[in-house]
């Protein structure tokens, strides 16, 4: 038989969640054709032996709504064995969208995603209003993976109710069932599902709440209704859990009556380094009870990244700080040099923090740690700033500052703001462990200035694989996480497993030269605006509907991707196991 691609030799693991075994994966017309010990020849020939064959990744928690308008390769995502993207979490988007809208859209996102507005004022094309007709512009499109896409709160709730949606008002009837509408329409024309925040972090750029951070319980649920009628569904949430209980019962009586499946963030938070446990203990006994609900959890901390070219540092709330921090990095890199804006800066640390977990966390140098290639991502006590100058017998902030401007400016600093309450990662390895959990939370194309997380899926593989990693999770069961839980979940049942006649997304992983790189700022947003990414090796290559996107980490050029249009159905196989 003559195959466009032939993987040869490969370790697979299939994403079934079993042992690894030996096969040859023959690739036709963008479908997996034969497994096994295949006789035929190629287009193409790739020699897998001594490496992991497995399923493209599927990420469920992205914001690439603004990059996806004009970019098409969805990176760093991309470059780390991703195929699959879901973008319009948290409730911010940009559809529904009428054009005196266009701006309050933009600071909500700029606001919650640390996206900058002028990059997005100048970048996106604002060739739509409806939410199909956002779609429709995005199906024209050809990406380096696939991208499906949530219809967001925030903007269904200005595009029905106006200022009025804005300013948090109770929605009345008319509102109630113009939203519950335009949702079944969104999911008719190809949306995955519907997302919100009820995050009190969660504020535009001028520190207004999100839209629908105070929804009442009638307009989730019209919301839900909206969504079942249509078809099929999700709902996304992001919650503070600030009365667990409460909470929790309301979300889940919106998911019971609507029968919509519901997902939603969770991390050990500093402040309530418990909560977590009391939400999987609900999750739990609801989802026995016969609801389906799966919290999102991320594998390592949610670590926030400082340095003098980078958004946020330790001294960004200093006065003298404050006067020179506008100025270009070089500019800003020359008066930092000046002895007395030194003595200065430091004699003004920690100055008046707003308080806010991230705030906190800037100013927190006990728990913050300088970044090497190789990075361990649980450090110890012994590694941060507050042990290194207490070794060396210098005053803290001057080591602090000292090291911020040292290098050209070019040092980069983590800071575990959530997961780490502990200063280890057992909660994180106990929420990964947790049958209800699913892979999220690497918040792609979001953050560009403070966070890089939509490396996780590497982490993944290089720590928590029981087989020589840290943890004591099997390789099978990790890539299952990161390929059929996610599309499952997310109704995509075409992809997520090497089986015959499914989806030929799919990555050759060299697990001894897995590597992640200190992450670094790339200037290739509209108007030369900068952004967080950070680069792996070990990817042999990344496979998207059967065409290779990545080669030993480089694009070949290749955009087989697309937009997902709603629910997608199971190819028609002979494996009992994957119907089970």
């Amino acid at each position: 038989m003559q195959f466009d691609i032939l993987i040869r030799n490969g370790t697979v693991v299939d994403g079934l969640g079993g042992d690894p075994y030996q096969a040859d994966i023959g690739i036709l017309d963008g479908c997996i054709a034969e497994i096994g010990k295949i006789e035929g020849s190629a287009d193409e020939e790739i020699d897998a032996a001594g490496k992991l064959v497995t399923p493209g990744f599927v990420d469920i928690h992205t914001h690439y709504d603004a990059q996806a308008t004009w970019s098409d390769r969805l990176t760093p995502s991309s470059s780390h064995g991703v195929t699959t993207a879901v973008m319009g979490n948290c409730g911010v988007g940009f559809a529904p969208c009428r054009p005196e809208d266009h701006d309050n859209l933009i600071r909500l996102m700029e606001g919650v995603e640390d996206i900058p507005g002028v990059v997005m004022t100048e970048g996106i094309p604002w060739k739509w209003e409806s939410f199909p007709e956002f779609l429709d512009f995005l199906g024209q499109r050809n990406y380096d993976i696939d991208i499906g896409a949530y219809i967001p709160h925030a903007p269904l709730r200005v595009y029905t109710m106006g200022q009025r949606g804005l300013n948090r008002e109770p929605a009345t009837a008319a509102d109630l069932a113009q939203m519950s509408s335009i949702v079944s329409e969104a999911i008719e024309a190809g949306a995955l599902g519907f997302s919100t925040s009820r995050s009190l972090n969660h504020r535009s750029s001028e520190q207004n709440l999100m839209p629908g951070i105070s929804a009442s319980e009638s307009e989730l649920m019209a919301i839900a209704n909206g969504i079942k009628r249509a078809g099929i569904g999700l709902l996304q949430f992001i919650a503070e859990f600030s009365e667990p209980e409460t909470d929790f019962a309301m979300l889940r009586r919106v998911t019971e009556k609507s029968g919509v499946p519901m997902t939603f963030s969770l991390s050990q938070r500093p402040n309530t380094p418990e909560l977590w446990r009391t939400i999987l203990r609900l999750t739990e006994q609801a989802n026995k009870e016969g609801t389906n609900i799966q919290p999102q959890v991320y594998c390592r901390p949610i670590g926030l990244l400082l340095g003098q070219k980078l958004q946020y540092n330790f001294f960004f709330f200093s006065p003298s700080y404050v006067a020179i921090k506008e100025l270009p990095a070089h500019e800003r890199l020359t008066a930092m040099h000046n002895p007395e804006t030194r003595r200065k800066i430091i004699a003004e640390f920690p100055a008046d923090v707003p308080d806010s977990v991230i705030n906190r966390s800037l100013v927190d140098l006990e728990n913050i740690y300088l970044m090497t290639d190789s990075f361990d991502y649980a450090p110890k006590d012994q590694d941060s700033l507050a042990a290194i100058a207490a070794q060396r017998g210098v005053p803290l902030a001057e080591l602090a500052y000292d090291l911020l401007i040292e290098n050209n400016g070019e040092n980069v600093f983590y800071a575990p703001a959530l997961n780490y309450a502990e200063k280890n990662l057992d909660a994180v390895e106990e929420m990964l462990k947790h049958p209800d959990t699913l892979f999220g939370l690497g918040d792609g194309g979001a953050h560009v200035g403070i966070i890089c997380d939509a490396s996780g899926q590497t982490f993944m593989l290089q720590h928590w694989v029981g087989d020589g990693g840290r943890g004591s999770i099997s390789i099978g069961q990790i890539i299952k996480s990161l390929t059929l839980d996610n599309a499952r979940a997310m109704n995509l049942m075409d992809r997520g497993v090497l089986a015959k006649n499914y989806r030929a997304d799919i990555n050759v992983i060299d697990r001894d030269r897995l590597k992640l790189y200190r992450p670094e700022i790339q200037y290739d947003l509209p108007l030369g605006g900068g952004r967080l990414t950070q680069r792996a090796n070990g990817y042999t290559a990344t496979i998207v509907a059967g065409e290779v996107t990545y080669r030993n980490g480089e694009p070949t050029g290749h955009l087989p991707g697309k937009l997902v249009r709603g629910a997608q159905p199971m190819p028609r196989v002979n494996i009992v196991t994957l119907t089970s």
